[in-house]
């Protein structure tokens, strides 16, 4: 990793600040886990995941962005934990805080960002007020993996004509969720998804039979046509994104359920079969072999069995916990592991370009965020996901970063 400068906040600093916008791309194009965001792979949970700190193991915080959009973010997380119950209990590591701690945590360093403090200043902050937590890493002790994703932008049909062919589909009637924890309590947080035959249940239509067999006739309504099938294969990976309609108007559309068949990366499909290098991939290089070897195009995407449904939101993008990203400042992580809506900090590194939106290097950076999103492929603790936003630098920042790293959790401490 590159060695990290520690700059005052600064607006001017910000390297993209796109509107508001749910992925990991690099590794998930290389990897087993691969583009399947939502796509669930079997990870045993840590005894703990996240370990307390003492004072003299905390890192040197600091922040590569203004504190505006941090403080946005903020109160989407308060938005959230004050609609729950004063019982809700959130596990840091081994210790427990109540809902209404958290909220404190959050409002009162909210409140110390009005003061516009110095690195100083914020490091006094934190040692004197909060317990910090490292999330214990993957193979190796305190490292994690990051990665990123995005909010694509797809031109759209409400009418299936001309260019607009590839259907967007809302969740099938036919569907069924299964909670497995209500049967065992080792399957807390999982679910699985199927469909009836007759009196069993069986797995859900692949994504061969709903694109080439039309597997959802009857079943699922079309939300939207798009007028690029590669575009709507990352949609679904993205699980977020906005449609330009052709009517001229904007539709949010987002992640509703998955069809439940497990993730097979084609980008690891494509490394295999020897047409592109393993350290040449990317979701960039993905993009750019399936449009330049059309008739292999349906092929490769039909190699990935999962498949997702959508439906509209009036905002977006959002994530899991029902409440707006914001760029930079939102993650997603482990949802079995980390305290959702809860504030971190993260250290790893970030794409520089040059004039033509070539990376020329990647930047170490600190910057403190809120976890309010997460991922079926985003699990264990060492991963974490990181929303870059829309935009062509956002884009570039999610199809590439695939990072280590460190991520911390904060909460303030109590009269114990």
């Amino acid at each position: 990793m590159n060695k990290m400068t520690k700059p005052e906040p600064s607006c001017k600093r910000v390297p993209y600040l796109g509107r508001l916008l749910c992925t990991s791309l690099a590794l998930f194009l290389l990897m087993s886990i691969g583009c399947g965001r939502w796509q669930i792979p079997t990870i045993e949970v840590p005894a703990v995941p996240l370990v307390r700190l003492k004072v003299h193991k905390l890192p040197e915080f600091y922040d590569d962005m203004c504190y505006d959009a941090l403080s946005a973010s903020i109160e989407q997380s308060l938005d959230y934990l004050r609609a729950l119950g004063p019982d809700t209990l959130f596990n840091f590591g081994e210790d427990t805080y109540a809902a209404d701690h958290v909220i404190l945590s959050l409002e009162q360093f909210g409140k110390f960002l009005q003061t516009h403090p110095d690195t100083e200043a914020l490091n006094r902050f934190i040692r004197e007020r909060y317990n910090v937590y490292q999330a214990a890493g993957g193979q190796q002790v305190g490292r994690v993996l990051f990665t990123g994703y995005y909010e694509p932008f797809l031109k759209g049909s409400f009418n299936k004509s001309g260019r607009f062919q590839y259907p967007l589909y809302t969740r099938p009637d036919d569907l069924v969720a299964v909670n497995l924890s209500l049967f065992s309590e080792k399957f807390k947080g999982e679910t699985i998804w199927g469909r009836l035959n007759e009196q069993n249940l069986v797995p859900y239509h692949d994504r061969r039979e709903i694109e080439a067999d039309d597997a959802l006739s009857g079943k699922a309504d079309v939300l939207a046509w798009v007028d690029d099938p590669i575009d709507l294969f990352f949609l679904h990976i993205q699980g977020s994104g906005k449609l330009y309609m052709d009517t001229g108007e904007p539709v949010n559309v987002h992640y509703n359920s998955p069809n439940g068949r497990p993730y097979r990366s084609i980008g690891k499909v494509l490394i295999d079969n020897g047409a592109i290098p393993r350290e040449e991939m990317s979701m960039q290089a993905i993009k750019k072999y399936l449009r330049t070897h059309p008739a292999e195009a349906e092929d490769i995407l039909n190699a990935n069995p999962s498949y997702v449904f959508f439906n509209t939101e009036v905002e977006g993008p959002i994530g899991s916990l029902g409440r707006k990203l914001t760029p930079g400042r939102s993650i997603a992580t482990d949802r079995r592991l980390f305290p959702k809506g809860a504030l971190a900090f993260i250290e790893t590194e970030k794409p520089l370009v040059d004039g033509s939106g070539t990376i020329e290097s990647w930047s170490g950076f600190g910057r403190f965020v809120l976890n309010q999103d997460t991922g079926g492929a985003i699990r264990g603790p060492g991963r974490a996901d990181l929303f870059w936003g829309n935009g062509p630098y956002a884009e570039l920042a999610a199809g590439y970063m695939q990072h280590p790293g460190k991520l911390y959790f904060l909460v303030l401490k109590t009269d114990e």
